[in-house]
């Protein structure tokens, strides 16, 4: 496995080196796509493919008397999510679940917001992802995406070339997901960085 692909699949030593940089590279985009995202003090969040935690611990200071839960199918995300919001855990104001978005074991209608920050190029199932996020969603909750690469230009396939299963989405493709899920009016912003920001309501 190459370095690169514990991007998709954190694993042993090279996954919690990659986990690690992607809570520092990542912090722009995130911060950038949170201006859009407004939540309430008391909200129940869920991060979607949370990976090493570091959106979980922006969530939680955004909700300060909120719950905000991560779920990831890497165990080396998982870990590195639980160590860096410890003390959340164990106020009992966050939990991170190891398991796939595809099948999630929360409660239907639950959550008021749903995020998912650099992570839907890799699930491998959208329409099904996108169905488990509309149930685990309250009526009139938001769906939030926030993704580096919007497909717009050719400098998205040195990625997918390089990472094995990873899959570039544009806006219309990643409307056409979200409205065929349930969701609606949807909202796209994007900058001149060629990041985009998606946000859809149950």
């Amino acid at each position: 496995m190459s370095f690169f692909e514990n991007t998709r699949n954190p694993k042993g030593f090279g996954g919690r080196l990659m986990v690690t940089m992607m809570n520092l590279a990542h912090t722009p985009v995130a911060l950038w796509g949170l201006h859009f995202l407004h939540l309430a003090p008391d909200a129940k969040v869920l991060d979607c493919g949370c990976g090493g935690g570091a959106n979980l611990k922006k969530l939680l200071k955004r909700c300060p008397q909120g719950v905000v839960k991560g779920i990831d199918y890497s165990e080396v995300s998982v870990e590195k999510a639980r160590k860096l919001n410890e003390a959340a855990i164990r106020a009992g104001r966050c939990v991170v679940w190891q398991g796939s978005v595809a099948e999630m074991i929360f409660a239907a209608s639950w959550f008021d917001a749903v995020t998912a920050f650099e992570t839907v190029y890799f699930w491998p199932d959208l329409p099904q992802c996108f169905r488990e996020v509309f149930r685990v969603l309250k009526p009139g909750g938001v769906f939030f995406l926030c993704n580096e690469c919007s497909g717009d230009t050719d400098k998205n396939e040195k990625w997918t070339e390089r990472i094995k299963g990873m899959t570039i989405y544009r806006d219309v493709q990643l409307q056409a997901a979200l409205e065929q899920a349930g969701f609606h009016d949807i909202e796209i912003h994007k900058n001149e960085k060629d990041w985009l920001c998606m946000l859809a309501r149950k």
